[in-house]
C-alpha cells in the first residue's frame, strides 16, 4: 500500500475508518521518516485541499518538495573527479563499484581510487570489483594516508585521460568532528590535483531521520552535491529521501536496490512519488 493512501482518502472524504483523524495521519507519516517539519507542512496543505482531485494535489505538493537541481553527474571536464563519502555500513564501497559499472557500461573511461585505507577489506573489495568490471583501481601501501592515495589517483586519472575518477573515502561517523575535519583535508588535497566535480554522499534509506542528520553534517564538511540512497523503498520507510531533498535541497542522483552490480539506477522522482501514491 502506498504511503499516502489513507492521507488521500481523508482529503477526499472517502475514508472508511470512522475514527480516522489528522493526528492518526500525522503519526503514520512520521513513522515513514518524513520528519516533523515536512509532515506539518503536508498536513497544513492537505486541510486546504478540495477533495475532487486529492491525488493530483498531493502529487503536486510532494513534487514541489523535491530538489529542482540537476540529477545528472557533472561531466564537462576532461577528467571529472567524484568523491564518495558516507558512514560505515551504508554500502558506500559497493555503491562506488556500481556507479563505475554504470558509467563503464555507457562507454565512459573510469578509474577507481581505493582511499578507504583504514579498512583493508574495502581496498580488497574495490580491487575485486575493478577486476570484474575491467577498470583500473589505484591503491596505496597498507596504512597509507587516504589523502595521498586520493592525490596520486588524480595524477594517474588525468594522465590516462579517464573521463571519470571515483574516489572511495573512509567511512566515518558523522558525529566525530575530528574525522569530519580529516575528510575536509582529503577534499582539499584532491583539489590541488584537479577540480572536484561531485561529492556524493551515500545514505542508507532505512536509517530514518539519522540519514537527514548525516546529510546535514557531511554537507557542512565537504559541500555534498548529490546523494546515493541505498535500500530505498518509496512505499514504506522511504520518506527520508523526500525529507532530505525538502530540507537541504540536495538532489538524489542514484539509488541502490540490491546486491548485484546492476542493481543501481538514476533516481526517478516521478517513480518515487508513484510508489508513495500507489
Amino acid at each position: 500500500m502506498g504511503l499516502f493512501n489513507r492521507f488521500i482518502a481523508k482529503v477526499r472524504g472517502t475514508s472508511t475508518a470512522s475514527t480516522l483523524d489528522w493526528s492518526e495521519i500525522e503519526v503514520e507519516l512520521l513513522a515513514s521518516d518524513l520528519g516533523p517539519t515536512l509532515v506539518a507542512e503536508l498536513i497544513t496543505a492537505a486541510k486546504k485541499m478540495r477533495g475532487d482531485d486529492a491525488e493530483g494535489a498531493v502529487r503536486e505538493i510532494l513534487r514541489s518538495k523535491l530538489s529542482s537541481k540537476s540529477r545528472t553527474l557533472s561531466a564537462e571536464l576532461a577528467t571529472n573527479v567524484i568523491m564518495v563519502v558516507g558512514v560505515n555500513g551504508t554500502g558506500k564501497t559497493t555503491s562506488v563499484a556500481k556507479l563505475a559499472t554504470l558509467l563503464h557500461s555507457a562507454g565512459d573511461s573510469v578509474t577507481l581510487a581505493a582511499a578507504d585505507t583504514f579498512r583493508a577489506a574495502a581496498v580488497d573489495q574495490l580491487t575485486t570489483w575493478g577486476q570484474r568490471i575491467g577498470v583500473d583501481v589505484i591503491s596505496g601501501k597498507d596504512g597509507a594516508e587516504p589523502a595521498s592515495v586520493a592525490f596520486d589517483s588524480v595524477k594517474v586519472a588525468v594522465e590516462k585521460k579517464s573521463k571519470f575518477l571515483i574516489i572511495d573515502t573512509a567511512g566515518r561517523l558523522h558525529n566525530k568532528s575530528d574525522l569530519m575535519a580529516e575528510l575536509g583535508k582529503v577534499k582539499r588535497v584532491i583539489e590541488k590535483g584537479a577540480p572536484l566535480t561531485e561529492v556524493l554522499l551515500v545514505i542508507d534509506g532505512t536509517t530514518g531521520q539519522n540519514g537527514l542528520a548525516q546529510a546535514k553534517i557531511f554537507s557542512e564538511a565537504v559541500d555534498v552535491t548529490g546523494l546515493i540512497v541505498t535500500k530505498l523503498d518509496g512505499s514504506a520507510r522511504g520518506g527520508v529521501a523526500l525529507a532530505i531533498e525538502s530540507e537541504l535541497d540536495i538532489p538524489i542522483k542514484y539509488i541502490g536496490t540490491g546486491e548485484a552490480a546492476h542493481d543501481f539506477a538514476a533516481f526517478d522522482p516521478d517513480s518515487y512519488i508513484d510508489g508513495m501514491l500507489a
